[in-house]
């Protein structure tokens, strides 16, 4: 009996205790280091959190934890990979919005998971920028249409990078140091781990931007994206078309505006409400289903309610009464029918109105049916992608239509008033994405030497960038036009 206690509790036991007990540790320790290093979140800082214009421009909606990229790998491929970029600005020459003294432009969200990263959220699309004046600062506008905005080429800057052989560890880690001195245990993790993983994954996303790359198609250019390919080949992963149909991204204000029975929502009516668009432009954003359906859903709420009730912006420059007045009879006969109706926000067939076909062919009744389906698999009730065929656009309601040139579904048009001349005298060729407004043709400058040396080119003889279509109102007398011009600044 004495041997046997003695063996239990003699100096060997407890070498054995004692190494259970470091065991226990050094377990417990390396699971709080693998959660506080790579999955911990910390809240954003309030000047974001507590101002619902700043939560829509910087706020984060999930992005980061998926598809985010390590905040110093983001910070140091524009300085590795200039020649990636559409111009020698950096970042900037995306035409991204970006307020002075900020670290990162609109719509690009920075939250520590883990380590900080970045993603993006609504407004990198949807928030406008103008200038009265070639020598002030940019005004920009929450829920506007992102018409400044390269997407096309953020896309392919990001993929092209991770192809590139430099991008790897040791060139990297150079120009990190070189800006940053990291804790050494973070330059082991971005050495060993972040680097290459999210090489990988950039290089993962090639095969579903293949289309992106596609030699028939022309460039998106500014103020455009192909939205209904983009959900098509990364939400239901389709395999690659021949469609193609890039359109101007929206301005999202004002959506109770669509509270009205029968209403549909997107360039074709594709779409049945506001949630749903919102819930699937997240899920896209995320790149993958949520960690928590009641956080996300959460975030699509506050952006439903935020949209709903943020109003289209008034016209900055002086307008004439008198002659705006005189519109408002012009309008009534010419543009109300379609954009003041029970016609405006539901679909109207491709043969009333002509425009370019291109858009409503990149989506189907089956996509909308396989996209259904895998928001449902994550457990997530909307009414959804309408699931029929698509024939025509929906006659947009026009409140603040000042700020969103240039016109048509595909942007074809610069400016209102080039809209009221005959197709065939419409600019066959014009530059998109620059700034600089231009009160007396109601849109931007589309022709001077600096809207060609920002802007990108639209040659209207190209795929999906004719100007065709929408002859309404083109036979006015000029001091009609003029009239309907003054008016239209007013909604």
């Amino acid at each position: 009996m004495d041997a046997a206690l003695k063996s239990i509790t003699g100096p060997k036991h407890r070498r054995l205790k004692i190494a259970l007990a470091v065991s226990v540790l050094l377990v417990a320790f390396g699971a709080w280091f693998g959660w506080y290093k790579f999955f911990r979140e910390e809240p954003q800082p309030d000047w974001i959190t507590q101002d619902p214009e700043m939560r829509f421009k910087y706020g984060w909606i999930g992005a980061e934890r998926d598809a985010g990229i390590p905040y110093w790998i983001f910070y140091v491929l524009p300085r590795m990979f200039p020649e990636k970029l559409p111009g020698p600005t950096g970042l900037a020459s995306l035409g991204v919005s970006w307020e002075q003294g900020q670290e990162l432009p609109i719509g690009f969200t920075k939250k520590v998971v883990g380590f900080p990263r970045v993603g993006n959220n609504c407004a990198a699309c949807h928030s406008a920028a103008y200038r009265k004046s070639a020598d002030e600062n940019p005004t920009f506008v929450n829920a506007g249409a992102g018409h400044t905005l390269n997407l096309e080429a953020f896309f392919r800057f990001v993929v092209d990078c991770a192809k590139d052989p430099r991008f790897n560890a040791d060139n990297l880690m150079t120009e990190i140091n070189s800006v940053i001195d990291l804790p050494w245990i973070d330059r082991v993790i971005y050495r060993f781990l972040l680097i290459p993983i999210t090489k990988k994954r950039l290089v993962e996303r090639e095969a579903q931007f293949k289309w992106l790359y596609h030699p028939a198609f022309p460039d998106w250019g500014r103020g455009r994206d192909d939205a209904m390919n983009l959900t098509k080949y990364f939400m239901i992963e389709a395999p690659m078309d021949d469609t193609f149909g890039p359109t101007d991204i929206p301005s999202i204000w004002n959506l109770k505006k669509y509270d009205a029975e029968g209403t549909t929502m997107n360039w074709s009516g594709d779409s049945h409400d506001s949630y749903s668009v919102i819930i699937d432009s997240a899920l896209g954003l995320l790149g993958a289903a949520p960690k928590s359906n009641d956080e996300f859903l959460g975030e699509v709420k506050w952006l439903q309610q935020y949209l709903r009730e943020k109003p289209a912006p008034k016209y900055p420059f002086p307008i004439d009464a008198t002659i705006a007045a005189a519109g408002k009879p012009v309008f009534d006969a010419n543009c109300a029918g379609c954009h003041a109706s029970e016609k405006t926000g539901r679909r109207m067939p491709l043969a009333a109105v002509d425009t370019d076909p291109e858009r409503m062919q990149t989506w189907s009744k089956d996509n909308a049916v396989a996209a259904n389906k895998v928001v449902t698999g994550f457990g997530i009730q909307r009414k959804g992608l309408v699931e029929a065929p698509l024939d025509g656009y929906n006659p947009p309601f026009l409140d603040g239509v000042w700020l969103r040139a240039p016109y048509l579904h595909n942007g074809s048009v610069p400016t209102l008033r080039n809209l009221l001349d005959p197709p065939a005298k419409r600019p066959a060729v014009f530059w998109r994405g620059y700034d600089v407004y231009d009160p007396k043709d109601v849109g931007f400058d589309w022709k001077s030497d600096e809207a060609k040396r920002v802007g990108t080119k639209h040659d209207t003889s190209l795929r999906a960038n004719s100007n065709r279509g929408h002859a309404f109102g083109v036979d006015l007398p000029e001091r009609d036009k003029d009239a309907l011009l003054e008016y239209l600044k007013t909604l």
